[in-house]
């Protein structure tokens, strides 16, 4: 459960010049990498700053994503995997320990930045094939979370403040 202040650890923040993934159906991945970040400038309304989604369309409920660390440790497990690289999940922020589902339809301030909870980012087909088999299945209902930024602000990896605002 998240209380309405707790100090949350930003593990890692990513961002793609590209789609691997999104739009491709039937047509293949692209392999456009991801780029680890140590800070990103996160603009209102708009997204993460030199992301594949800045600018993606009006008021989209995807300008930036999270992920929990916990579910890649279950992931790993479940899956009987040695190790995952965070960045598989294609998600820009990984965080640790936080129940993200808690956060759909919230308010809420990650450091500087403040996010709405749009939805879960439902993991799709191609998490077989970035992760291992078997991980699509596994990750529904545990995908991340979608956001929008209310407010533009830095979010850098470290320790910060998860402040539940309404």
């Amino acid at each position: 459960m998240i209380v309405d202040r707790t100090t949350v650890r930003i593990l890692g923040i990513w961002i793609s010049p590209g789609h691997d993934f999104y739009g491709r159906h039937g047509k293949g991945r692209e392999h456009n990498g991801l780029v680890p970040m140590e800070s990103v400038q996160c603009d209102a309304g708009r997204g993460i700053v030199d992301d594949r989604f800045y600018d993606h369309k009006p008021d989209y409920k995807g300008q930036m994503t999270l992920f929990d660390d916990t579910v890649a440790s279950g992931l790993r497990e479940a899956l009987n995997l040695a190790e995952i690289d965070h960045s598989l999940f294609r998600r820009n922020v990984v965080t640790s320990g936080i129940d993200l589902n808690e956060l759909i339809g919230r308010k809420f301030r990650l450091g500087e930045v403040i996010l709405t909870g749009s939805e879960e980012c439902s993991p799709c087909y191609w998490m077989d094939e970035a992760i291992a088999p078997g991980a699509h299945e596994w990750l529904k209902g545990r995908g991340g979370l979608r956001c929008r930024i209310v407010e533009s602000g830095l979010l850098s990896v470290g320790d910060c403040q998860l402040e539940v605002l309404d």
